[in-house]
């Protein structure tokens, strides 16, 4: 069964989403964080003991201003001076809580960020065939975005809205009675209350808009990727067609996610102002009466207003968290897609003597309807070349990547000097075992960056050396920049021919006792293939190598060729053998001669 599509959450998973988040906020193994984070707590508090002060200041100068206060004149001046200078605390605080804890927030973002990037590196060849590369990078980058905005809206919006508006019911109850407090209660509760039904329809409605945007931009990337093949098959309106409908469809959820926000803000607003009118209203009865100062309306008016500031805020923040759990609860679906390939417990690393591989009954199925080895036997002596051949389909190129254990065997097993693969550690079996694909993609940064990837911490001399053992490194001094030049993305500013130099040169600097050749010259022409096969003649020299081929002239040299058909193995020898038994090999043979002869008329 597919995993769960991490782009469509599950509403219900919002609160487990949060517990899972909230460990990157305390991290157990940084103290220097989580005394970050309690200082930037002190400073809430300061702040909005600050920002409660206020209030009471401009209310003790609006009653020294009133009729026959006039001697007060000079406690009044400084009461607004304290005022000021309240305002100025509240603002200083919130300013310096911001700057200690970015580092809070930054260190958590790059530890979720880093988490999510190895664990997508860790998931099986399956899954990044079966994802889009578009859509993949479009839910990491949100995930990754969200979590400073997280944490900044709880720690710094919520916990200090609650403290308000505690605060405040207590100086209500205190000045003006019960009534007030439980108004206040009343209408809070109506308002949060309204936001969460209506920001829960939000939530729908962004779900909507997100999966057409992410639909939008995986089109858009997939559709560049292949801009040679757009341009084979002058499919440029096609595309362009089919993005716009992507993008039509992005645009209307959007227009419909910004009217559900109107909807929204109507309604907050309302409330606050309601709440705000009999509150007021309430104070000025109270002062008709002589129960309070003209100082207690203006006590009320600002008090209510600093509330319901926050409160306002609290809507936005509200959404912005639902927002964030949504893009989180899809990252952390990727974190809990389950890698198809492990590591067994304690998995010692390999360890390669001479590069012996055998392929022992070896059975595979990516999917268990079609069978694709069955029962494959395989003995490459150490220092030996291994040729594959058959029609496409067979199963040639399966072998690679079993050997490579991006799949693991559905039965029988594969061994390196006795070892099997599945009981040693994948870095180790990787890094005994090099690689020349028959399509080459390269890091879209120079040259000597794409050779240089064999080997980390490779020199510039070492690198050189590589490029001479594969015939490209007086090329690649004829370029203006040298080694420094970059090679576009995929490599696509190279040739094919070049591009195979490039990989063969990685391999080279790579030096892994064990080499498979997938079909490497495949797709170069004629005068390029017989370059290249000279070159790597000598990379396979005192090397156990596998060479899957196409062409049939190239393999000539193996020490043993084996023929595939239907996942099975019907023929094996040397070339001079099996043409002798004038079976298979012999027949495609005979046509790819037949071939190269019509090629050279």
């Amino acid at each position: 069964m597919p995993p769960e599509r991490p782009d469509q959450p599950n509403p219900e998973k919002g609160f487990a989403t949060l517990r899972r988040f909230l460990p990157y906020l305390w991290p157990a193994d940084a103290p220097g964080m989580k005394a970050r984070v309690g200082i930037a707590m002190l400073l809430v508090l300061a702040a909005k003991a600050a920002v409660l002060t206020m209030p009471f200041a401009y209310k003790a100068a609006v009653d020294r201003m009133a009729p026959g206060m006039e001697p007060a004149v000079g406690l009044a001046v400084a009461l607004v001076v304290a005022y000021a200078g309240a305002r100025f605390g509240g603002v200083l605080f919130d300013n310096i809580r911001n700057a200690v804890f970015e580092t809070v927030g930054q260190d958590a973002g790059r530890r979720l960020a880093v988490q999510v990037f190895r664990h997508i590196h860790a998931l099986s060849l399956r899954y990044h065939l079966e994802r889009r590369s578009g859509a993949l990078t479009k839910i990491v980058e949100r995930g990754t975005k969200s979590i400073d905005t997280m944490l900044y809206f709880l720690l710094f919006n919520i916990a200090p809205t609650l403290i308000e508006l505690a605060a405040v019911c207590v100086i209500f109850y205190v000045r003006f009675g019960l009534g007030l407090v439980l108004a206040t209660l009343v209408f809070v509760a109506a308002y949060i209350g309204f936001t969460r039904t209506v920001t829960e329809w939000r939530t729908r409605v962004r779900r909507e808009m997100v999966a057409h945007d992410t639909q939008a931009s995986a089109r858009a990337m997939d559709s560049l990727l292949n801009y040679e093949t757009v341009k084979y098959f002058s499919a440029e309106d096609r595309e362009t067609a089919n993005y716009g409908k992507a993008v039509a469809a992005y645009a209307k959820a959007a227009t419909k996610n910004e009217r559900s926000l109107a909807i929204l803000n109507i309604g907050q607003s309302l409330i606050t102002n309601l709440i705000m009118a009999g509150a007021m209203g309430f104070t000025v009865w109270g002062w008709s009466r002589g129960q309070f100062t003209t100082g207690d309306v203006v006590l009320v008016n600002t008090l209510l207003s600093q509330l319901f500031r926050p409160l306002d805020l609290l809507g936005m923040v509200y959404r912005e968290i639902r927002q964030g759990l949504i893009d989180m609860e899809a990252m952390f679906g990727l974190v809990d897609t389950p890698a198809e390939v492990k590591d067994v417990p304690h998995a010692p690393p390999i360890a390669v003597t001479g590069g012996a591989v055998r392929f022992e009954n070896v059975r595979f199925a990516y999917d268990p309807e079609r069978q694709i080895l069955k029962g494959i036997d395989l003995d490459v002596k150490p220092g030996a070349t291994l040729a594959v051949v058959g029609h496409s389909g067979a199963g040639k190129s399966t072998l690679a990547r079993l050997l490579y254990r991006f799949y693991d065997v559905t039965g029988g097993r594969i061994t390196i000097d006795g070892q099997d693969i599945a009981a040693v550690s994948q870095t180790s079996l990787r890094a005994a075992i090099g690689i020349v694909p028959q399509d080459t993609v390269l890091f879209n940064d120079t040259i000597g960056y794409n050779i240089g990837y064999g080997r980390e911490g490779a020199t510039q001399e070492q690198i050189e050396g590589a490029a001479k053992g594969a015939a490209i490194h007086d090329f690649i001094l004829s370029l203006p920049q040298g080694y420094d030049t970059t090679v576009g993305e995929r490599g696509l500013k190279l040739s094919g021919g070049e591009k195979q130099r490039v990989a063969i040169a990685r391999t080279l600097l790579k030096d892994p006792p064990v080499l498979i050749l997938d079909e490497a010259t495949s797709a170069l022409d004629s005068r390029t293939e017989a370059g290249i096969q000279a070159t790597l003649r000598g990379v396979e020299a005192g090397r156990t190598t596998i060479v899957i081929a196409h062409r049939l002239s190239t393999i000539v040299h193996a020490d043993e060729i084996v023929v595939l058909d239907a996942g099975q193995v019907i023929e094996r020898g040397t070339h001079a053998a099996l043409l002798a038994q004038n079976g298979t090999y012999a027949d495609l043979w005979r046509r790819q001669a037949h071939e190269r002869e019509l090629a050279e008329v």
